[in-house]
């Protein structure tokens, strides 16, 4: 049982910076690999980072490479995404997801998801 619970959201105007919190609860949740999705109006709900629980490299989306970065602090049982240089396309919804041994970096293969943050960038 995981619970996860995102924070940090809101508005910004393009070239700003945000940092997305995910706290995890759960006995199991230290364990788990770690993504942010994000979810815009008539879109499918895409990847933008994964970090796994093993320590190897976190993955980044094409669109963010570069302007986000993912980690976390296994102390607070919390995963962050730091958002720079933001552009008006982060518009979204983003979510925090935990998941065993995912290895395809796809929704469905995350067990457990936080009930999302908005992320509006304005021009």
């Amino acid at each position: 049982q995981v619970q996860l619970v995102e924070s940090g959201g809101g508005m910004v105007q393009a070239g700003g910076s945000l940092r997305l919190s995910c706290a995890a609860s759960g006995r199991t949740s230290s364990g788990y690999d770690m993504g942010w999705f994000r979810q815009s109006p008539g879109k499918e709900r895409q990847i933008v980072a994964h970090i796994p629980w093993s320590g190897a490299r976190p993955y980044y989306s094409d669109s963010v490479a570069g302007r986000f970065t993912v980690s976390r602090d296994i102390a607070k049982n919390t995963v962050y995404l730091q958002m720079n240089n933001l552009i008006p396309e982060d518009t979204a919804v983003y979510y925090c997801a935990a998941g065993q041994n995912v290895r395809v970096l796809t929704a469905v293969r995350y067990s457990y998801w936080g009930q999302g943050t908005q992320v509006t960038v304005s021009s």
